[in-house]
């Protein structure tokens, strides 16, 4: 039966999907442009993201308008990423310290400006009630009929709580919502080895149904995001799709991806790693394409960035040279100190290179856009 399911997953993988459009047929306006200006932008460069870059950054936290991107920069990243992680047990703030009434405000101040907005979720083990690295098995618990089901719904309400909060004015702010990320691991309680993968693919369309029609949110765009270093690129398409709950249920292609750029230590090594960093880049773009979605790099970064020009000999120039490459946007990892960031801040050995990457034709920051929440009308400035 688990190889049938499995094979049966596959071929609904592979077979296109009937034209581009967002799972929710009830999406606001607002997601609607925004998905399908997502889909423009990444044929003609790519937005660049950046974790919590609002909220803090290398020696400093929550300076109102301040960003370590735009101290470098003078703009603020295109797109801001969040986590909502201890939302579930009613903490002030996140897994990260971030009030969580202060990261609406900056959600806010993000959309207002033109900026897009990412919500991932770190939730916490709700069968052990520790953190999402417990690896004590729950997913069957909590789906419906487990014994944490309940609990569960308790969990999943005041995540939607959140999302729903994210207003400006009367309008619902669009959010590319990434759960259940990196699933193709061990690490996490929801990953691989930790429950089935049918377990994995029911507990995804539960949340993605009880979102959507119990909760009524149509202000959501769903990203699923395996991780890069658990995929066999000798069969990457069907690696890919471990854990793929269907085109129904999916918005975005995206793929969380480390390994492929991190150190290097010769320039075999680099070549090697560039070479696979490029073919994931097109497996997700075929993907994406061949199901009228959407593709993106959902995390990735060098910590410390110890390769003072990462953004354009790593990041940058193999994305940009292939055509065969088409991602909506980038976004790598938070600023948390000295040694753990992934941003260049003020000063830093790879701020010039940063400067470069930001002056790139090809990438876009939040200065470059406009009008990203309409349709048929310019997105670039």
């Amino acid at each position: 039966m688990r190889m049938l399911t499995t094979c049966c997953l596959l071929l609904a993988m592979f077979i296109p999907s009937r034209g581009q459009r967002l799972i929710d047929n009830e999406a606001t306006t607002e997601t609607r442009a925004l998905y399908q200006n997502l889909k423009t932008l990444s044929a003609q460069g790519l937005l660049f993201g950046h974790q919590d870059g609002d909220a803090y950054g290398v020696g400093w936290r929550a300076k109102k308008g301040r960003s370590d991107v735009k101290d470098v920069t003078g703009s603020f990243p295109a797109v801001h990423g969040w986590d909502i992680g201890k939302i579930e047990v009613q903490h002030n703030a996140n897994l990260d310290s971030v009030n969580f009434r202060k990261m609406h405000r900056w959600i806010r101040d993000a959309y207002k400006r033109g900026g897009i907005n990412t919500v991932s979720w770190h939730i916490e083990n709700p069968v052990s009630k520790k953190s999402s690295w417990d690896k004590t098995p729950a997913v069957k618990d909590i789906l419906p009929g487990g014994s944490a089901h309940t609990y569960f719904l308790r969990q999943l309400d005041l995540a939607a709580d959140f999302l729903n909060a994210c207003k400006s004015g009367s309008t619902k702010i669009p959010i590319i919502f990434r759960p259940w990320h990196e699933h193709n691991g061990d690490w996490f309680w929801w990953g691989k080895g930790n429950c089935s993968e049918e377990e994995y693919i029911q507990l995804w369309k539960f949340t993605v149904d009880y979102l959507r029609h119990t909760r009524k949110l149509h202000h959501l765009i769903y990203a699923f995001s395996p991780d890069r270093s658990r995929m066999d690129l000798n069969n990457a398409k069907e690696s890919y799709a471990y854990g793929y709950p269907g085109d129904d249920y999916v918005d975005v292609i995206g793929l969380d991806n480390y390994r492929d750029v991190g150190v290097s230590k010769s320039p075999e090594e680099f070549e090697f790693k560039t070479a696979n960093f490029v073919q994931v880049l097109e497996v997700i773009t075929q993907l994406a394409e061949e199901k009228h979605k959407v593709a993106a790099l959902t995390e990735t970064g060098q910590e410390g960035i110890l390769h003072p020009t990462w953004y354009s000999d790593v990041l940058l120039n193999p994305i940009k040279s292939r055509s065969t490459i088409r991602l909506s946007y980038a976004l790598v990892w938070r600023n948390a100190n000295m040694k753990h960031h992934y941003a260049p801040y003020t000063n830093h050995p790879a701020s010039a290179d940063f400067i470069a990457f930001y002056n790139d034709p090809f990438t876009l920051f939040e200065s470059n856009l406009q009008h990203i929440y309409q349709s048929g009308k310019p997105l670039t400035k």
